[in-house]
């Protein structure tokens, strides 16, 4: 008997996070392309975009049909478990924050001096009215665990950059709500450049665009992720990284609710 995948509401867990900022690996030369291990590439990839332990500050500016937002963000990660993200402007949101700790989320509203933990029924909903969701911070595995990877492109796009298309498909079981996705890296430094998600249908829904790439610490990482939900094309989140440190001496002890609200 075949074995049924399990299905969640969309979103479930995104291939690109919005605390993925991390990027604590340096880019890694890619291997020949008569030899390439797609799986390799693409776990390079993950990790590069998601780290080890970080601090670091950005930009998000939020565009919709109806109005437009910018805010200024200080993060800290530890690995795939732990996460906080602090507002420093606009002024009226100064200290605003969301704590996640393994597979649980809060947040703190300074306003009212009150921590809200995120219920189960809120978790499609976006966070700080973005086009991310408060499920796209629980990323709690690696892409190589979840998806079976192929590729689908070896060659040049537009521009003669030499370039892989993978094509990322959900193994049996793996709690994913993607039908697939499609991921296109660059040859020459695994620089990811887009990464396309579709539903079951094979419908898309929506597109993370990569670019600005940057040295941070001394480190080649893309400088500007972009958000476009398919449904609504005139619209997008970009998230602009202003600042990126890595290795830093932290754990998991200052992911707390006491530092949540203490508004460090």
């Amino acid at each position: 008997m075949s074995k049924t995948r399990r299905r969640f509401p969309v979103p479930r867990r995104g291939a690109a996070t919005l605390f993925a900022l991390a990027l604590a690996c340096p880019a890694v030369a890619a291997p020949a392309a008569a030899q390439v291990d797609a799986r390799a590439v693409i776990d390079r990839v993950d990790r590069m975009l998601r780290g080890e332990s970080s601090r670091g500050v950005a930009t998000m500016e939020v565009m919709t049909e109806n109005w437009e937002r910018r805010m200024t963000m200080e993060i800290w990660s530890l690995g795939t478990d732990y996460s906080l993200v602090r507002l420093r402007a606009p002024q009226r949101e100064a200290g605003t924050a969301t704590l996640k700790a393994v597979e649980e989320i809060w947040n703190y509203l300074p306003r009212v001096d009150r921590t809200i933990k995120v219920p189960a029924s809120m978790m499609g909903g976006s966070w700080m009215g973005s086009h991310f969701t408060n499920d796209d911070l629980i990323k709690d595995s690696r892409l190589v665990e979840d998806y079976d990877i192929e590729l689908a492109f070896d060659g040049a796009e537009a521009g003669g950059v030499a370039v892989w298309d993978f094509r990322l498909t959900p193994k049996p079981e793996a709690p994913v709500v993607w039908g697939h996705i499609d991921y296109r890296i660059r040859q020459a430094d695994d620089m990811p450049l887009w990464a396309r998600f579709y539903d079951e249908g094979g419908d898309l829904v929506r597109t993370i665009e990569h670019g600005e790439y940057t040295e941070f610490g001394g480190r080649l990482v893309p400088g500007v992720m972009q958000m476009y939900p398919a449904d609504k094309p005139d619209e997008r989140t970009t998230i602009r990284y202003d600042e990126l440190e890595f290795d830093i001496d932290i754990d998991p002890s200052f992911f707390s609710l006491r530092t949540l609200q203490r508004g460090r």
